[in-house]
């Protein structure tokens, strides 16, 4: 969904084009509209007309045309109103559509925004009463006369003014709307009342190439081969670098890789047995739909009871190697146990790195692996300079930091740091209360006497948070940790200790291109007003009706397979099901305050800089959402619910007749 800055925008430029003002404020701020005395002139003509209209309406639309001028009286006595906003975008596309012979001649040529050419009122038509013509209304049984909107014509003709209105709503300046540099909050923060600033290692001071992942996918694979004995056949298969996303599920005993949404749901399309995809009828059988119970799927750090979800970067090899060992076995028909496999290539994997052969291999050639080395530089040195605590909470080892520091900031790395503390143990560092702290000598020798302080310049290794707090005293809301695996280095700092969280996520760069190219917008703009139009023409319910709107209804699962894949073809956005949120995106948006493509976004902001998170309107609430403006540009039918019109509609009527 383009956001509602991006929209105004569309706007502003459909309004220029008809000549008419509209000045609307910038995204962060209200809304408000410019509009000359003649155009309220001509606006309160054509209420007239409306209103003399309505007057020979049945009792039932009367509620609707009550709201209306409630809306107007609240524009006369409180300025720039929502409404009166909403309903001159309304107006402006409406003549830009007449201009090009769009808009249909069924109605008054300059009624009201809100109300449609083709209706009384912008309720939909009550049951056994949608033939919306000139009498009465209470049943579609006795009268042989078939309203426009009835016919079939009529909702492809709906349909042809609605596309041509967003191919010309669409300009180039929408695109490039958001900044692969910018920094996004969840939550409001502050930096003026951040003190003290965390940091994980891997991932976030040091971020690593395509490279290195190919490495442990190639290293796990041989000792898969030359310890756990699988067959030698299995060399034939490589890294797939784009394979594969972040944040997927996968079900142990079913051996599936799959995409879950914030509701626990199961994306279409984005099921994968080994390397091949799995039908949605195969899936609705084995899950007995789409749903994931809770207890199945994630417990407090994404381990449920038959199924895992990956939310480590370096978790990507792994999942290539378990679609491969699977697709290996599935395509030579040979019989395994899901189980055994999964867990011998998962300890594959962890052997690569519990074992120091990934250490190893960064160490040996830091240019190849390491990437942005400056730009850590540069943040760090930024944050001492203003006066700030900094401090380094990893699990890897010292060495390997150590190493790794020296390449990216310089050999008196140390020095910036006021604690440094290595295999952490994380995320049990955090909640243990028993681990102590041991301090390393300069050679990385373990130390054993009694930690009381926690010095500048020293290096210490495990410990626990709670011990952390006591000796440092930096609690709460004025220290701001940066870690890249939601679960592990974010989570029970948000949940259990106030602190506040930056989330690191490498993937959001190509995310924001994609979302910020030509072919994703128009594919998003005119999914979303296609939706829209689904949504108000599935009221007409005669056969002929409901083939189009089935019609349209196959393009619409088109388009949303078009716009995953040009995030992912196999899984899709990281963020994003078709419309939901994903299940790591639901994670992302609890644990984290802000989130980044890497922490040198930090560059771009002064440090008394405060993040906003925008304004998302609810379900309820009155957005300017595509799919709804689309349809009023078209004037199409509002739903309002048949039973409070019908019991508001005697009085409002009486009402309007005295007046």
């Amino acid at each position: 969904m383009p956001p509602v800055g991006g929209l105004r925008a569309v706007y502003r430029t459909a309004a220029s084009r008809s000549g008419h003002i509209l000045s609307v404020a910038a995204s962060s701020g209200p809304s408000s509209v410019d509009v000359s005395s003649t155009h309220h002139q001509h606006y309160h003509h054509h209420q007239q007309q409306h209103q003399q209209h309505q007057q020979q309406q049945q009792q039932r639309n009367y509620h609707c045309h009550q709201q209306h001028q409630q809306q107007q009286q609240h524009l006369q006595h409180n300025g720039h109103h929502h409404h009166h906003h909403c309903g001159h975008l309304h107006q402006q596309i409406r003549m830009q559509s007449r201009g090009a012979g769009l808009v249909g001649t069924g109605g008054p040529t300059g009624q009201c925004p809100h109300v449609s050419p083709f209706t009384s009122c912008s309720t939909p038509m009550a049951e056994g009463g949608r033939g919306g013509g000139g009498g009465g209304g209470g049943g579609g049984g006795g009268d042989d006369r078939t309203a426009p909107e009835q016919k079939p014509e009529f909702l492809r003709q709906q349909y042809a003014r609605l596309k041509h209105v967003v191919s010309e709503m669409v300009p180039p300046t929408i695109c490039q709307a958001q900044s692969a540099s910018s920094i996004f909050a969840n939550n409001e923060l502050s930096l003026a009342s951040v003190q003290v600033y965390g940091f994980d290692y891997d991932y976030t001071l040091a971020f690593y190439s395509n490279e290195l992942h190919a490495k442990i996918f190639s290293t796990a694979l041989d000792i898969l081969l030359s310890e756990y004995k699988y067959p030698e056949e299995l060399r034939a298969y490589a890294y797939l670098p784009g394979f594969a996303i972040r944040g997927l599920h996968y079900d142990v005993q079913k051996a599936l890789l799959m995409k879950i949404d914030a509701f626990h749901y199961i994306q279409p399309g984005t099921v994968y047995r080994g390397l091949s995809p799995v039908s949605e009828e195969e899936v609705r059988s084995l899950y007995d739909g789409t749903h994931v119970p809770l207890d199945q799927m994630s417990d407090f750090y994404g381990k449920g009871s038959s199924m895992k979800q990956f939310m480590d970067i370096f978790s990507l090899p792994e999942m290539m190697l378990l679609s491969c060992v699977n697709d290996y076995f599935l395509s030579n028909n040979i019989d395994y146990d899901p189980v055994h496999l999964y867990k011998d290539v998962t300890d594959s994997v962890k052997d690569v790195h519990t074992r120091g052969v990934m250490y190893k291999l960064i160490e040996k050639d830091l240019e190849r692996y390491i990437l942005h080395g400056k730009e850590t530089h540069d943040i760090l040195h930024k944050l001492t300079a203003s006066g700030k605590k900094l401090f380094l909470i990893t699990n890897s080892p010292f060495s390997f930091v150590d190493k790794g520091m020296r390449y990216m900031v310089g050999k008196d790395w140390r020095d910036l740091f006021d604690v440094v503390i290595v295999k952490a143990d994380k995320p049990s560092f955090f909640n243990d209360k028993r681990k102590p702290f041991r301090r390393l000598d300069a050679q990385g020798g373990l130390q054993w006497d009694r930690i009381t302080a926690l010095h500048k310049g020293e290096v210490y290794k495990q410990g626990n948070l709670y011990e952390f707090m006591r000796l440092t005293g930096w609690v709460g809301s004025h220290v701001l940790y940066f870690g890249d695996h939601i679960y592990s280095d974010l989570a029970d700092l948000t949940l259990r200790h106030g602190w506040r969280t930056g989330a690191i996520i490498p993937e959001l760069r190509d995310e924001i291109n994609t979302i910020n190219s030509a072919e994703y917008t128009r594919q998003l703009t005119w999914l979303q007003a296609l939706t829209g139009l689904i949504d108000r023409m599935q009221v007409y319910r005669s056969p002929e009706c409901l083939e189009v709107v089935q019609e349209w209804d196959r393009e619409r699962q088109e388009l949303r397979t078009v716009t995953k894949s040009l995030f992912n073809p196999q899984f899709g956005s990281l963020f994003r099901t078709h419309q939901n949120p994903t299940y790591f995106n639901r994670r992302l948006s609890r644990f984290a305050d802000v989130y980044m493509t890497c922490v040198s976004c930090l560059l771009n902001y002064d440090l008394q800089h405060t993040f906003f998170p925008r304004r998302a309107p609810l379900q309820h609430e009155a957005p300017l959402w595509l799919d709804q403006l689309c349809i009023g540009c078209l004037g199409l039918p509002r739903r309002e619910p048949a039973a409070s019109a019908a019991a508001a509609g005697p009085t409002a009527a009486t009402q309007q007749e005295r007046q």
